[in-house]
């Protein structure tokens, strides 16, 4: 039994709706553009489905509740809706205004974010760092009442929609590897371009870009927190990030397994369903067994996090086995759809493609079984049967 308040599930019934009629529809649409349309930000915005956590002052609910991102991760996914990275946008770049933002930086820019007029994004990977962000090599230098940035970043979502960037770069000057600096970059700044919108193998309506800073002149007014830290600022929002990235893989995985169940029950072999043969029945057996036994630690996740006590380790475990079932699921329903599944026209073939992705950002599984390992093998473990 899954808990959900009854303000929560009437949320979920409206956001629903809103999937329905807002996006659903245009999808294809934005997949042939290669890009969701701004509009949907600001659409969803009106409605209180972007964000939802900020204070009522700056737009919001106020609730910092993480089943309403739940809730919207899980429909979004259902509708296969997935290329509106909203929740980018609300839970992943959002929230750094409310950790290390001040209060002029907050009445400045969490208003328009809330109402989607503003779009963000959040610049970490470049071409030689990705999940070692020690590797960064973009600098900023400081000038006294300014930075100067200079570098360039790969792989950003909403990388051509975003207003406003978040950038991580180099402390010049510091000592130490880890020491960078938080930097708002805003659309329009002298210097701030944007490269290519990359050509993926899946994801196609959502933009992800090249973004380049050539002396980037960046005023004290937009560094967030205090400068140095930035590496360990970064480090605090992974755990939720991960968890964000398991809500959506295992929600994904469920609509594939619902998908295939359906095409099963329905396609003919040797003058049965293929659903009556003993090996359907025993993958999907397995695949539903594993995807709940998912969605259980997931939920138990939202629960910590909630609660202020979910670890790296955790959302590392989450991201990590979420990611690695919905694959699982994903390439058993093409091979149970046979020659369909190879077909663009059914939405297993789409979803093989797009969810690749998933076992590489945020983290790579191998990452993510490297910090669980540390764990495993550290003097602070302890098994949960302790």
């Amino acid at each position: 039994m899954r808990t959900f308040t009854e303000d929560q599930i009437m949320f979920r019934d409206a956001y629903r709706r809103f999937l329905a009629t807002e996006i659903a529809p245009y999808m294809e649409e934005w997949r042939e553009a290669g890009i969701v349309d701004r509009a949907a930000y600001k659409k969803a915005g009106d409605l209180g489905f972007l964000m939802v956590w900020p204070d009522e002052k700056y737009g919001g609910m106020g609730d910092n509740d993480f089943r309403y991102e739940q809730i919207i991760i899980e429909e979004t996914a259902r509708v296969g809706c997935l290329e509106f990275f909203n929740t980018l946008h609300s839970r992943l770049v959002g929230p750094y205004f409310e950790r290390f933002g001040t209060p002029e930086q907050r009445e400045r820019f969490l208003p328009k974010c809330v109402s989607g007029e503003t779009i963000l994004a959040v610049a970490m990977t470049e071409p030689g760092a990705g999940s070692d962000l020690a590797g960064i090599l973009s600098t900023a230098e400081d000038k006294g009442d300014h930075f100067i940035l200079n570098g360039s970043k790969t792989y950003i979502s909403n990388g051509i929609n975003a207003d406003v960037v978040i950038v991580a770069a180099k402390q010049v000057g510091a000592d130490s590897k880890h020491a960078m600096v938080l930097l708002i970059v805003e659309r329009g700044m002298p210097g701030f371009e944007r490269g290519r919108k990359l050509k993926k193998m899946g994801l196609p309506a959502q933009d992800t870009a090249e973004l380049f800073f050539n002396n980037v002149q960046v005023p004290k007014a937009n560094v967030l927190g205090e400068p140095g830290k930035g590496f360990y600022y970064l480090m605090e929002g992974l755990a939720e990030e991960r968890l964000i990235g398991a809500v959506g893989y295992i929600a994904n995985a469920r609509r594939a397994f619902d998908i295939t169940r359906d095409f099963v029950m329905q396609r003919n072999l040797f003058g049965k369903a293929l659903s009556e043969q003993q090996n359907t029945q025993f993958k999907m057996a397995e695949m539903d067994s594993e995807i709940d036994m998912a969605q259980v630690y997931v939920d138990h996740c939202v629960t910590e996090h909630n609660a202020g006590r979910l670890t790296s380790t955790m959302g590392a475990k989450a991201k990590m086995l979420c990611s690695e079932i919905e694959w699982k699921m994903l390439d058993l329903g093409v091979q149970l759809h046979g020659g369909a599944g190879y077909m663009d026209e059914y939405p297993i073939s789409r979803m093989f493609t797009d969810a690749r992705i998933n076992r590489i950002y945020a983290g790579t599984s191998e990452v993510m079984r490297l910090i669980i390992g540390r764990d495993v093998f550290s003097q602070k473990y302890q098994s949960m049967l302790a």
